[in-house]
């Protein structure tokens, strides 16, 4: 069964690995299957298409790039000539060409299959009960070794004392524990199935009762997986409202048209769309990443033109005729901002028939934690399950989740942890010893790749502790292989719930502290 579900991950994975590619060759160009590729070919890479291997991005126009799939980052980031795109990322916008470096299982995500495919080993109940067997097993063959010599001693006949040792002996072996253990666990997998949690492997249920530490996903787990336009709205200028820069901000966009962008469609679901159609958009500049903001020119009913364009606060504050007055109060917020890991958007107008902006404010955005994130975090606390986060994000996204949900601010960049290759992982004998403090006294870990959270699972393993690991994504399949409990959470892909030893069918940190709660009850019988 288990080479069975290492089968399933790893054909789940190169399932992933079979994009199409848009390739020139010999100057003429060609949409092949991605696996036909070779080091050295020049591919295009388009908006809503996948990259198909690992590359160097040539020169032309920034792309944006969505690397959620391999680091799990909620937002897209722009990428520049000379940028190494990794297999497994997603473009969102823009097109350029680039030359591949590397292929299938040789590329940054392939490397993800190897790592599944080398974790084979028997789980901690399996180790139990082998150990339970072999001490009862030599146990009774050293008191069948005292009766056989003490019966012989006192004259009983040869033949029969054999007879009743090999009686003795089958009786002491405890054929039924495993039968007898197997069937309560599978009695127990029903009552977690009502608890929203499905069973993929039965020793599964006593190694989440004995859990010590849990290592779950920040994105779609601890938080909503949702970027979420806060209240909080620093504005600028007297006589400005909140509303006002809301309704400026959707005009620097199509608001008519199917927004491209993540930050785009918050911005238009909150204001009143129909009360834009008093607006004519005579001129548009889409975001490019190299400018780092957009810019339109709107004219009024009463035939008032103004330019209106929303970006990168720095890059805004530089535009601004109101740059000398608010520049340090500007930067002082932006500061603050970016240190507890909120995204911001900065949004200036110039006044009617003039070329001078004038910075009003900064949209702010944040995923926000679950609202039962934190009660969980403290009841998991309470049962002695230790929490730590492991998210791609930035590490100042990371500290800020944990801040707010009480977890302690102690998060490691991957600056602390080396980055090995799988056939090292899958050797290495001493990460509990190197890393293995390091990484029990973090409170979570971020800018992390697949690499890295098989390391941090490992090393907690290697210490001695029951390492529970929570995730959703491809990259997380290692991880959650590697550790005592792999948790697929709701929504995970097919890779990820064929690593995982317990899939979640509801969202959330809840149904895994409820689920450790009924399989301690289970355990208990």
């Amino acid at each position: 069964i288990e080479e069975m579900k290492a089968g399933d991950a790893i054909a789940a994975l190169r399932e992933s690995l079979k994009p199409e590619a848009t390739v020139k060759r010999e100057g003429r160009v060609y949409i092949i299957n991605a696996t036909k590729l070779v080091p050295g070919d020049i591919v295009v890479l388009g908006a809503g298409g996948a990259i198909p291997a690992d590359c160097t991005i040539r020169d032309g126009k920034p792309i944006q790039v969505d690397q959620s799939a391999l680091t799990g980052e909620s937002l897209p980031v722009a990428m520049f000539p000379g940028a190494e795109a990794k297999m497994g990322s997603t473009v969102t916008r823009g097109e350029i060409e680039a030359t591949v470096t590397a292929t299938g299982s040789q590329t940054f995500f392939g490397k993800t299959a190897d790592l599944v495919q080398g974790v084979d080993e028997l789980g901690h109940f399996e180790k139990v009960l082998r150990e339970i067997t072999y001490i009862l097993v030599a146990v009774g063959f050293f008191i069948c070794t005292l009766v056989f010599i003490y019966l012989l001693s006192i004259g009983v006949d040869f033949w029969e004392v054999l007879a009743f040792n090999v009686v003795l002996l089958v009786a002491s072996i405890p054929i039924a524990l495993r039968v007898v253990c197997t069937t309560t666990l599978a009695l127990g997998c029903h009552e977690l199935a009502a608890e929203k949690a499905i069973v993929a492997r039965l020793s599964s249920v006593e190694e989440l009762a004995g859990m010590t530490i849990l290592c779950s996903d920040k994105t779609g787990t601890l938080t909503l997986n949702k970027m979420v336009l806060q209240k909080d709205l620093p504005i600028f200028v007297p006589g400005v409202s909140r509303e006002e820069v809301l309704k400026l901000a959707a005009l620097a966009a199509k608001w008519w048209e199917p927004p491209k962008d993540a930050l785009d469609t918050l911005v238009l679901n909150a204001v009143n769309i129909s009360a834009l159609n008093d607006y004519e958009q005579t001129d548009h500049t889409p975001f490019d990443p190299a400018i780092k903001r957009t810019e339109s020119t709107i004219k009024e009913k009463n035939g008032n033109v103004f330019k209106v364009t929303k970006g990168a606060p720095h890059v805004v504050l530089e535009l601004s005729a109101n740059k000398s007055t608010i520049g340090q109060e500007v930067e002082k917020h932006v500061l603050e901002l970016a240190h507890r890991g909120i995204r911001s958007l900065a949004v200036a107008k110039t006044k009617n028939n003039s070329n001078e902006f004038e910075f009003l404010g900064i949209l702010t955005f944040l995923d926000p934690p679950r609202p039962d994130t934190k009660h969980t975090i403290d009841c998991a606390n309470e049962f002695g399950v230790s929490v730590k986060m492991i998210t791609g994000d930035h590490r100042a996204i990371a500290v800020e989740t944990c801040r707010t949900l009480g977890m302690g601010t102690n998060v490691l960049g991957t600056e602390k942890l080396p980055l090995m290759k799988a056939e090292e992982l899958e050797k290495a004998t001493t990460l509990g010893r190197d890393y293995g403090e390091l990484c029990r006294k973090a409170d979570g870990f971020a800018q992390v790749f697949p690499e890295h959270k098989y390391l941090i699972v490992e090393a907690l393993r290697q210490q001695g502790m029951l390492v529970g690991m929570t995730g959703d994504g491809v990259n997380d399949a290692p991880a959650l292989k590697r550790a005592d409990v792999g948790i697929a959470v709701q929504g995970a892909t097919s890779a990820a719930q064929a690593a995982a030893d317990i899939v979640l069918t509801e969202p959330g940190l809840s149904t895994i502290v409820t689920a450790i709660v009924t399989s301690r009850k289970i355990f208990q019988r």
